[in-house]
């Protein structure tokens, strides 16, 4: 397989005048800034689809890039091609009218098959490069993340769809860490240490998947993409 920086080539699932539809690979960053160093997903587009570089708010450093997947989350993600096309994309993810879908391993058994989390996230106080919710963070901003159990290992694991209704930092993460069932193996919120006693077989990073985007553009078709499940997480389920 083409290796791209170390982790496997982003794929392009879907292009046209308009948007791309990319599956990223976990461990690649979507864009430069702060801490990261060396290829991302930016500069993966910019090499195929050079016509992007002036797309967006912020072209210089996220040219088309519409939302984003944290570093060590796959899946799938839009970008667009030129700035009506951005505007539109934009104003969907801002009126909730983007569906996500993700798939997440979690600790333990959720108390019910389906349920919603609603509670406000902020920025950490004591460490800003996390989130968080309670009496110790700061700009909360209102947070809604739906999901629904497929299948439970035991009581070790539980398979979840996580439908998120807003689109905060960390937000799945997050909200998952507050009903005590962290998603598995994420090292900053919980899924090891705090309830995981060893990694599922195989899995080295936090079992997180961007699965799924349907939408409707102006024009009025709708739009579904999906992502299947890489490999790595694919290889820890069959191991539980």
């Amino acid at each position: 397989m083409v290796q791209y920086m170390n982790v496997n080539a982003p794929e392009i699932i879907y292009s046209d005048k308009n948007f791309i539809v990319v599956n990223k690979p976990a461990g690649l960053a979507v864009h430069g800034g702060g801490s990261v160093r060396g290829k991302t997903l930016v500069d993966f587009l910019l090499e195929n689809f050079p016509e992007i570089k002036k797309v967006g708010d912020e072209p210089a450093l996220r040219p088309g890039i519409v939302h984003r997947l944290d570093r060590n989350t796959s899946g799938v993600m839009l970008v667009a091609r030129n700035q009506k096309t951005f505007a539109e994309l934009k104003k969907l993810f801002s009126e909730r009218k983007m569906e996500k879908t993700y798939f997440a391993l979690v600790c333990g058994v959720p108390p019910k098959r389906k349920g919603a989390i609603e509670a406000p996230i902020g920025r950490s106080l004591k460490n800003p490069a996390k989130r968080g919710i309670g009496r110790y963070i700061k700009t909360e901003r209102e947070a809604i993340t739906h999901y629904k159990v497929i299948k439970n290992y035991g009581r070790e694991f539980s398979f979840l769809e996580v439908m998120p209704k807003t689109g905060r930092t960390h937000q799945i993460r997050v909200h998952l860490k507050s009903i005590e069932h962290p998603v598995a193996c994420d090292r900053i919120y919980g899924g090891k240490k705090i309830c995981c006693p060893e990694f599922p077989i195989g899995l080295r990073r936090l079992f997180l998947h961007a699965h799924s985007l349907e939408f409707s553009l102006p024009e009025g078709k709708r739009w579904k993409f999906e992502a299947d499940l890489p490999e790595d997480l694919q290889s820890a389920l069959n191991g539980l």
